[in-house]
C-alpha cells in the first residue's frame, strides 16, 4: 500500500533544464517546489574522471537503464514493435540535469516561421504545398512572445555567440558572453560558406568563452577546449547544466528540494484536477503518493507522454481515424552531411561540443521552395568536438576493411578528415505516432512506450538537397576526397543519429489540436502542466534545447498566476 506523503504546491517530474526552470522560478516566487527525479544526484565533482570514452561514451554512464525502462518500435502499424534493448538512435539522459548534463550545448531559438509555420507557408505556397497526410500546424504561440523567455534562458546559461546571422528572429539584446575561438578549420569553412555566397557565423554555446556570472548569482566557468562534452558531464563547470544553475538557485531559496530514485508511475486526477502523483523508490520497491496542488512534466519526450497515457489523461491519437491528440505530431531530425579527406593534418582532437560555425540559408524558409518538394530546411555546420578514436575512424571510400591499408589509412586519415553536418527539420505525418505497446512491460509494471515512425518522402527530398549542398561547401573547403551523405531510406532505431525527438504533448490554441494551451496547461486538468520539446509541433532545423528553455520560462510565469489565481490561463 502506498504511503502519501505531505501535500506541496508544485510537484516536478524530472529535474534536468524544464524541471529546474520550473523549480527555480516558482521557489523563487515562494511556491514549496519539489523535484522528483528517478535517477541519482551528481554534480561537477562527480565528472573529474569523465575522460573515459568507453564508459561513458560507448556505454552510455550517464544514460537510461533501459534493462529497467526502454521503449518499442516499429516503422509503420504492420509491423510488430520490439524493444530497444540498448542505447542507439538517441540518448536518454537519467539523473540530476538529465539530459542537460549530457547535451553538447548548442543553444538556439527557433525561427519565428517555426511558430507559425502553417500559417506562412499556406500564404506563401498554397495550402496544397504538402498533402493532407502531414500535420502541418502553428503552434499558438509567436516569436515575438517568446523572445523575452529566449533572452531569460540565454542570460541564465551565459550563452556565448554573435548576432551576426540575418536570418533568425530579432534580438533585443545580444549574447551574454563573447563567441568561441574561431580555430583554423572553422575559418576554413567561413570562407568556403562566404565564397559561395552564404553568411557563416559562430554556433551558439553553452560552453562558455569566458567566465560569467549569471542573474542569479551562479557562475559558470570558461571552456577548456578539452573534447569531452556529448555523452559526458563538465568537470569544469565550463559547460552550462541544471546542476550549476537553475538547482542551485532553487535550493538557495529554502522552497525547494529533490527527492532521488523517485520513479514517478501515475500522475493522478479526480475532476478536472491533478491531485498529485504516485512513485515508486526504485532503491527499496516502497510506493508513494505525493500530494502537490500543482502537477507539472518535466521529464523527457518520451517519459512525458507516456505518463499521460498510463495515467488516463487526454485522448489518444488515432492515426486511423485522426482523432485524438496525445502521442500525435511525434517528428524526429534528419541529418545530411558530407565528409572531406584532406592533405594536410588538423587539430581535430581539440574542440568543444559547441565550438562550431554555422549558415542558415537553408533553413527554415530562408530561400525559395516555391519548385521544390519539400518545406523548411536546415542549419548547416560545421562543429569541432573533438574527434575521440574508439568511435571515430573516418575511411575514404574503397579503403579496405582490414590488414595494413586499413591500419595506415585510418592512422592517416583520423587528423586530415572534417565533416559538415545539417539539423534538418521534420514535418510530422499522421503515420508517425507514439502510443503504448500492447505487449511490453518495463520494470516496474508499467507499460513501455511504443514508438510508430519512419522518414517519410518530404524527408526524404529534404535531405537530398541539402546534402547536395553540404558536398559543395566541402568542395570549396579544398578537400581532395568528398564523399555526401548516402540517401536515407527506412529509419532504424540504430545508430545513433540524434536525441532530438519532439511532439507527443503538442502545445495549440484548442483541445481539438493539441495537448496543452500556449502557457503548457493541459486542457483537460488545468493544473497539470507538460514541459519539454515534446510541446513542438514540428521539428526545426535547430537543437530544440533554447526553445524547450524559453518554453519553460514562459510556463514558469504561467503555473505562478495559476497558483495565485487559478483558473485557465488563456
Amino acid at each position: 500500500m502506498a504511503t502519501t506523503l505531505d501535500k506541496v504546491d508544485v510537484v516536478t517530474v524530472g529535474v534536468g533544464w524544464g524541471g529546474g526552470i520550473i523549480g527555480a522560478e516558482c521557489a523563487k516566487a515562494g511556491l514549496k517546489v519539489l523535484g522528483l527525479e528517478r535517477g541519482k544526484s551528481r554534480g561537477t565533482e562527480d565528472y573529474q574522471l569523465i575522460h573515459d570514452e568507453f564508459r561513458y561514451g560507448v556505454r552510455y554512464d550517464l544514460m537510461q537503464d533501459l534493462s529497467k525502462e526502454t521503449i518499442s518500435f516499429r516503422n509503420n502499424r504492420k509491423m510488430r514493435a520490439l524493444p530497444m534493448r540498448q542505447m542507439g538512435s538517441f540518448l536518454l539522459g537519467e539523473g540530476l540535469g538529465g539530459s542537460g548534463t549530457h547535451w553538447n550545448g548548442h543553444t538556439w531559438r527557433f525561427l519565428p516561421y517555426d511558430f507559425e509555420i502553417k500559417s506562412m507557408t499556406d500564404k506563401k505556397y498554397g495550402k496544397d504545398k504538402l498533402s493532407s497526410d502531414y500535420l502541418l500546424q502553428d503552434w499558438g504561440v509567436t516569436y515575438d512572445e517568446l523572445e523575452p523567455y529566449f533572452e531569460k534562458f540565454e542570460k541564465t546559461a551565459g550563452i556565448s555567440g554573435e548576432d551576426a546571422n540575418p536570418f533568425w528572429g530579432k534580438r533585443k539584446s545580444d549574447f551574454p558572453t563573447p563567441p568561441m575561438k574561431k580555430t583554423p578549420i572553422l575559418k576554413k569553412f567561413e570562407k568556403a560558406t562566404s565564397n559561395l555566397g552564404y553568411t557563416p557565423f559562430m554556433l551558439p554555446s553553452a560552453n562558455l568563452s569566458e567566465p560569467y556570472e549569471n542573474p542569479d548569482g551562479e557562475s559558470i566557468m570558461a571552456c577548456q577546449y578539452c573534447g569531452f562534452c556529448e555523452r559526458f558531464g563538465c568537470e569544469y563547470g565550463a559547460k552550462t547544466s541544471p546542476e550549476i544553475t537553475v538547482v542551485p538557485t532553487a535550493r538557495k531559496t529554502g522552497n525547494y528540494d529533490v527527492r532521488f530514485h523517485a520513479n514517478v508511475v501515475e500522475v493522478l486526477k479526480k475532476g478536472n484536477k491533478v491531485t498529485g502523483v504516485k512513485y515508486i523508490d526504485t532503491q527499496t520497491g516502497e510506493e508513494f503518493i505525493q500530494p502537490a496542488n500543482v502537477v507539472v512534466l518535466t521529464s523527457y519526450v518520451m517519459n512525458n507522454a507516456k505518463l499521460l497515457m498510463v495515467s488516463g489523461i487526454g485522448e489518444m491519437y488515432d492515426p486511423e481515424t485522426g482523432k485524438g491528440t496525445l502521442g500525435k505530431n511525434y517528428a524526429y531530425q534528419i541529418l545530411p552531411g558530407a565528409t572531406g579527406f584532406f592533405d594536410e593534418q588538423m587539430n581535430v582532437f581539440m574542440g568543444a561540443g559547441s565550438l562550431g560555425m554555422t549558415i542558415d540559408d537553408f533553413n527554415g524558409d530562408n530561400f525559395d521552395h516555391g519548385n521544390l518538394d519539400f518545406i523548411h530546411g536546415a542549419s548547416l555546420s560545421i562543429v569541432q568536438t573533438g574527434v575521440r578514436p574508439i568511435a571515430s575512424n573516418p575511411l575514404p571510400p574503397d579503403t579496405p576493411v582490414w590488414g595494413e591499408e586499413f591500419k595506415k589509412a585510418s592512422i592517416h586519415n583520423y587528423t586530415r578528415t572534417l565533416n559538415i553536418g545539417g539539423q534538418g527539420a521534420s514535418i510530422p505525418h499522421k503515420e508517425n505516432y507514439l502510443t503504448l505497446d500492447p505487449n511490453y512491460k518495463d520494470a516496474y509494471g508499467v507499460p513501455l512506450l511504443q514508438l510508430t515512425y519512419n522518414f517519410t518522402e518530404q524527408d526524404k527530398n529534404l535531405h537530398k538537397y541539402l546534402t547536395e549542398k553540404t558536398a559543395a561547401i566541402m568542395k570549396e573547403m579544398g578537400a581532395k576526397t568528398v564523399m555526401a551523405g548516402s540517401p536515407i531510406t527506412n529509419y532504424d532505431i540504430v545508430p545513433y543519429q540524434t536525441t532530438h525527438n519532439t511532439g507527443g504533448t503538442i502545445m495549440g490554441v484548442s483541445p481539438d489540436n493539441s495537448v496543452v494551451n500556449s502557457q503548457l496547461q493541459h486542457w483537460d486538468a488545468e493544473n497539470l502542466f507538460v514541459v519539454g520539446a515534446g510541446n513542438f509541433a514540428h521539428n526545426g532545423g535547430y537543437n530544440p534545447t533554447g526553445t524547450v528553455g524559453a518554453l519553460a520560462y514562459r510556463a514558469a510565469d504561467g503555473i505562478v498566476k495559476y497558483s495565485k489565481n487559478g483558473g485557465s490561463l488563456v
